[in-house]
C-alpha cells in the first residue's frame, strides 16, 4: 500500500472519513484541506449502480457549469472548408483538417482540452477514434460534441464557459472537474449540484436498485470526503 504524505495525513484530521457530509459542508472541508502550492481542482467522484457490460447502462452527456472551471479550456473543431471558417471565427483554437488528423494518428498530439466535430467530418474522425477515446474526447452525438455547422458558435462558447463531458468508465465510476480551490464555496457548490443534477436526470431506464451508491468530493492532491446520496 502506497505511503501517504504528511501533509494527505494532515488533510485527513479534519474530517471523519466515514461520516457522510452534507455538500455545503463537504465544500467547506474540501476547500480547507486544499492546501498545495498551486490551484487544486476540485473533482466529483460519483460510484454508480450501472452494470457498465450493458449498453443500455451507459451514463453520458454533458453539463454546463454555472461558474465555469476556471481555467482556460482549449477546443479542437474538425471541421473543413466553409465549416472551417465558421469555427475559426467562433473561436476555436485548433482546426482539425487531415493535416491535424494525421498529426494525431501518427503522432498522439493531443495539445487540446475538448473536441467537437461537424456530421460530414466523422468518417475522418473514425481514423482516431482509438486515441480519442480512451480520453474521453472522441466526438459523440450523445454527448452533444457532434454539431451542425450552424450549431458550431454556440457549441465552442459553451466549451470555453466550462460545459464538461461525464461518462462512466469501466467499473461503473464517474469523475468530473467541478472548479478550482480559490473558488468561492457558493460558486463550487452550484458547480457541484449542477453536474449531480445533470447525472440524475440521465439515469438509464435499465437501470435496477440503488442508481447513485456513493459521492466523495476531493483536491486534486487530498483525500476523498463523501456526501450524503441526498445531495
Amino acid at each position: 500500500m502506497a505511503k501517504k504524505g504528511k501533509r494527505y495525513l494532515e488533510a485527513m484530521k479534519a474530517f471523519d472519513r466515514d461520516e457522510l457530509y452534507e455538500l455545503p459542508e463537504a465544500i467547506s472541508i474540501v476547500k480547507q484541506i486544499a492546501s498545495a502550492k498551486f490551484d487544486e481542482t476540485i473533482e466529483l467522484h460519483m460510484r454508480l449502480g450501472v452494470d457498465p457490460r450493458h449498453s443500455d447502462q451507459q451514463v453520458r452527456s454533458t453539463v454546463l457549469l454555472p461558474h465555469g472551471l476556471g481555467r482556460t479550456v482549449r477546443v479542437l473543431v474538425f471541421a473543413e472548408g466553409e465549416d472551417a471558417r465558421i469555427a475559426e471565427a467562433a473561436g476555436a483554437d485548433v482546426i482539425a483538417d487531415d493535416a491535424v488528423i494525421q498529426k494525431i494518428q501518427q503522432e498522439n498530439w493531443m495539445e487540446f482540452d475538448a473536441a467537437l466535430a461537424v456530421p460530414s467530418m466523422m468518417s475522418k474522425v473514425g481514423r482516431v477514434a482509438r486515441i480519442l477515446g480512451p480520453r474521453g474526447l472522441m466526438p459523440n452525438p450523445k454527448a452533444g460534441t457532434v454539431v451542425q455547422p450552424n450549431e458550431l458558435a454556440t457549441a465552442i462558447e459553451e466549451r470555453k464557459a466550462g460545459r464538461v463531458e461525464f461518462r462512466n468508465d469501466k467499473t461503473g465510476n464517474l469523475h468530473v472537474p467541478v472548479g478550482k480551490a480559490s473558488f468561492d464555496a457558493d460558486k463550487l457548490t452550484e458547480n457541484t449540484q449542477a453536474v449531480i443534477d445533470a447525472v440524475n436526470r440521465v439515469k438509464p431506464a435499465g437501470v435496477k436498485g440503488i442508481y447513485v451508491r456513493r459521492i466523495v468530493l476531493t483536491p486534486t492532491m487530498g483525500p476523498g470526503i463523501r456526501i450524503t446520496p441526498s445531495a
